[in-house]
């Protein structure tokens, strides 16, 4: 019979499972439903997953919150196309690019994973000085990162085309691939979550001082979760550009930091649970009242809610769950299989009577 300390590993473990088996019904209900706008609708969400999981790995378990990881996702969306564009598309649109890289045409899952780790490396050198902060000055600072990154890639016309978008990336992203990457970046947030320095890390989120006290190494923890953090933030980067097929780098700033950490706060940040239902649910809303401003047809009227409803709704959202609920969704609680009624071992000293 297992004991107490594996029970409760195997249970934690479990979330990966109940939250992959969510996401595989997702994308097998709008297969088999065969809507080519349900199917946009699920591969973006997945998209999203694997960029909020990624954000959740730093920001859930050291408890700071990042502004920055939009950038290191501008890396590896760019690295994907440094690596994958017809070398004819690259001297078109990136002519400066070094002779290694503009004759480069690589695999679709070799650039991804190297793009993942080229931000994986940017988290480790940018992380290197920015968690040397804690607190709102290390948020500060992470934001700092961002501009630097926008800046830039808005200006670097020769490798990058600046603020020209780079056209030509193939499509080759849809729900299944999308759905593989999620079910990646859950998986190891789960492992990561459960090691030892994953405690480590929600430990001095807490208390940092009395995880100082106890010898934990804060700075490399959160370094690491960084890293991790870094590598599957960059993969999301690299689906996005290959899924709509087009890189410009006003993608990658405010509006997808916006809508990430919303994702975050309503779901509940304290959870990798949390993480996934944000984004299901703000995913949800954000494609309801998206075609609510294109129009909704009702006999002969057509009836379309005015522009910018969709940012207003998820700002009142956001609100009204941090009144409300303020551990967001789920409450910060793991979905999880149930607890198994194990039998109680009889006292050694029980003496047995007719």
């Amino acid at each position: 019979m297992m004991n107490k300390h594996a029970r409760t590993r195997l249970l934690a473990y479990s979330t990966p499972l109940i939250l992959s088996a969510i996401l595989l019904a997702l994308v097998v209900a709008v297969t088999l439903f065969g809507d080519k706008a349900l199917a946009r609708m699920a591969a973006e969400t997945l998209i999203r997953v694997v960029l909020v999981v990624g954000l959740w790995i730093f920001a859930g378990n050291s408890g700071v919150i990042s502004f920055g990881h939009a950038g290191y996702m501008a890396i590896g969306a760019y690295c994907s196309a440094w690596l994958t564009l017809k070398p004819q598309m690259k001297a078109l649109f990136l002519p400066d690019l070094p002779a290694w890289l503009a004759g480069a045409e690589w695999p679709m899952l070799p650039a991804a994973l190297a793009s993942g780790g080229l931000a994986a490396l940017v988290a480790l050198l940018s992380g290197a000085a920015i968690l040397r902060l804690t607190g709102i000055a290390a948020s500060i600072a992470s934001f700092a990162f961002l501009a630097i990154v926008n800046t830039v890639y808005s200006n670097w016309e020769g490798v990058t085309g600046a603020t020209s978008s780079v056209v030509g990336l193939e499509r080759y992203v849809d729900q299944w691939v999308a759905l593989a990457w999620a079910v990646a970046a859950i998986v190891v947030a789960n492992v990561y979550a459960n090691s030892g320095s994953g405690l480590a890390l929600r430990a001095t989120r807490e208390d940092e001082i009395a995880a100082r006290a106890s010898g934990i190494d804060m700075y490399r923890h959160r370094l690491l979760s960084l890293v991790i953090s870094g590598f599957f933030t960059g993969v999301s980067g690299a689906l996005l550009g290959h899924y709509i097929g087009v890189l410009n780098p006003d993608n990658f700033y405010l509006g997808i930091t916006f809508i990430s950490l919303a994702m975050l706060v309503v779901g509940g940040i304290g959870s990798l649970s949390g993480a996934v239902t944000g984004v299901l649910a703000l995913s949800i809303l954000i494609e309801l009242l998206v075609r609510g401003e294109q129009g909704v047809g009702i006999g002969a009227a057509t009836f379309a809610l005015p522009g910018g409803t969709q940012e207003i709704a998820i700002g009142v959202v956001m609100i009204l769950v941090l009144i409300l609920r303020p551990s967001g969704l789920t409450g910060g609680r793991e979905f999880r299989l149930a607890r198994p009624a194990w039998p109680k071992p009889a006292p050694r000293n029980q003496i047995k009577t007719n």
